[in-house]
């Protein structure tokens, strides 16, 4: 079997799964996109909807023979020298072939947020970024900015040193302080950086994260020794179930690698290599 088949036959199997379950739709869990508010404001769980929502399935075009997986990919811009150039280049692919958002710092969340006014594309701001290690007010402070500024979806990066100094209730904390700062409306993606964690931090970490109500667990920053693995994803899938999302990003630059991770148990995907995966071409990118 050569590559070109090999890409086929599990873009097949990937798009069948994508039709047969709604639980790894790329809105994340068994949840919608917009969950309501429970008492205390915060996003609660609720019942599955196929596909996400204000997104509707991208209808493959010529060269475009994977476009179906583009409703799973957050369009990455996380480089500290990127150009407001390149944000409008950001912008204009993301509705162009249909991401579910683009994922920026949030000094750009504004300035995107305005580029994609009017379209289905959401808007995500990283936080706490990429190191995680700076105060949970500080942390706080920064997602209300970033959700006042436009972002639907915060990543948050927990505090990996408080984790690995079995501080759980830290960490627990950390993320509470974060969830409290969005909207009742505001999707919450906790980084656990995976390649800093031993297995069984991998799971305390998602444990936590579910514990205090967050949405998504999401591998990597894509700024430490390494990205997202397929073990690590299945690890995480098993750990959170069917109801949370689970992100994976670092090293997705493929659409094999797309197809490997989803098959494995991602429903959201954070790469910058988005128009390479759905067109099958070639990746320049590192993330």
């Amino acid at each position: 079997m050569n590559q070109q088949e090999l890409v086929e036959r599990i873009t097949s199997q990937v798009l069948a799964r994508m039709k047969s379950s709604s639980a790894l739709s790329p809105a994340g869990g068994a949840w919608q996109q917009t969950p309501p508010a429970d008492g205390a404001g915060s996003p609660k769980a609720v019942a599955a909807t196929p596909g996400p929502s204000g997104s509707a399935p991208v209808a493959a075009k010529p060269g475009r023979p994977h476009a179906e997986l583009a409703r799973y990919i957050d369009h990455t811009l996380l480089k500290p020298d990127a150009t407001r150039e390149q944000f409008d280049k950001l912008c204009a692919e993301a509705v162009e072939y249909g991401f579910f958002s683009v994922c920026v710092n949030a000094s750009w969340t504004a300035y995107c947020a305005r580029k994609l006014r009017g379209t289905p594309v959401k808007v995500c701001t990283v936080v706490g970024f990429p190191l995680g290690a700076m105060d949970s007010r500080s942390k706080s402070f920064e997602t209300r900015g970033a959700v006042e500024n436009g972002a639907a979806e915060i990543d948050m990066v927990i505090n990996v040193g408080a984790l690995k100094s079995g501080d759980l209730k830290t960490v627990e904390e950390d993320i509470r302080w974060v969830l409290r700062a969005c909207r009742s409306t505001t999707v919450l993606k906790v980084i656990i950086e995976t390649a800093l964690l031993t297995d069984e931090e991998k799971v305390l970490a998602c444990q936590i994260a579910k514990r205090v109500g967050a949405h998504f667990v999401k591998t990597s920053t894509g700024f430490a020794s390494a990205g997202a693995t397929a073990a690590d994803v299945a690890l995480m899938r098993r750990t959170v179930g069917l109801d949370l999302g689970v992100k994976a990003a670092g090293g997705v630059r493929s659409t094999e690698d797309a197809a490997t991770m989803i098959q494995a148990g991602a429903s959201r995907l954070g790469t910058s290599s988005g128009v390479a995966i759905v067109t099958g071409a070639a990746s320049p990118s590192k993330y």
